[in-house]
């Protein structure tokens, strides 16, 4: 099932067809024991639908979204690159037992599929992060992936890695979307992710990656970031990027980012205009 969260309501998109509520809450949904055969047991109660309107927003309510760094080999590589001094520290997060954990956006801040994230004013070199998000209910349990967008200030970062929350929590910091992929069955290791930015009427970069590549699996992210941390309305949790752009590159204002993950879909965000200083 896949789950769309409209101006109007909630679309859900399933195998017997499509359906549309009102006032579905998605914070019940993440409070369930099991958010899918919940779900499934509500579906009577919605509305036969077929196209739906109004403008697509992130599929959350409540939720906070939490993200994992440097998970991948290829992500390891580009924060030693671009951090010269403190090299040492992304090497050794990468090796260690504890996965790096951090708090990426509260709702707010999340823009949904369509919307404009943003860069900031004070930062030269910017890029996108293409990641799997992972649904994960107040119990701890993964119950559906979306795809988020971690957008990253690399020179800020790069000059101190204290200096993370400046470089990765700001407005506009963050995608999430198209939809909630609502699945009992963990995504296939083959599964691919790529990202296209457009600019001008060109391709400015393009990468992929598989979830093959990363190093820790999704459940080990998700119990240590629910070890002495409680979520009454479940949370999302990126799980970290395989796909940096090379150090030439930066995001400019209208850039436009499509990252695709199948089955969950697409996710196309436009750049904004910089903020003034």
């Amino acid at each position: 099932m896949k789950l769309n969260r409209r101006v109007n309501g909630v679309a859900i998109e399933t195998e017997k067809g499509n359906f549309f509520s009102r006032g579905f809450s998605i914070d019940l949904l993440f409070q369930q024991d099991d958010p899918g055969d919940w779900l499934r047991s509500r579906l009577s109660t919605f509305d036969k639908a077929g196209e739906y309107d109004g403008g697509v927003l992130p599929p959350l309510e409540s939720q906070e979204v939490w993200a994992a760094g440097v998970t991948y080999r290829r992500s390891r590589e580009a924060r030693m690159e671009e951090s010269a001094n403190e090299a040492d520290v992304y090497d050794r997060v990468y090796l260690a037992e504890r996965p790096e954990l951090f708090f990426k956006a509260t709702p707010r801040r999340v823009v949904g599929h369509g919307g404009e994230v943003g860069i900031r004013s004070d930062s030269d070199w910017n890029v996108p992060e293409a990641e799997l998000a992972l649904a994960i209910g107040s119990g701890g349990r993964i119950f559906g992936y979306s795809i988020g967008n971690d957008m990253s200030s690399r020179s800020i970062e790069g000059e101190n890695p204290l200096y993370l929350p400046q470089a990765k929590i700001y407005d506009g910091s963050c995608a999430l979307g198209p939809g909630l992929l609502v699945t009992e069955e963990p995504l296939p290791s083959s599964t691919e992710i790529s990202i296209r930015v457009g600019r001008r009427g060109a391709v400015a970069f393009e990468g992929k990656t598989r979830l093959s590549e990363m190093k820790r699996h999704a459940s080990e992210l998700a119990s240590y970031l629910f070890r002495d941390n409680s979520f009454p309305n479940g949370c999302y949790l990126l799980t970290g990027t395989g796909i940096v752009p090379e150090s030439a590159f930066t995001l400019s204002p209208g850039d436009e980012i499509a990252i695709t993950i199948e089955p969950i879909g697409t996710l196309v965000n436009r750049v904004r205009a910089r903020e003034s200083r």
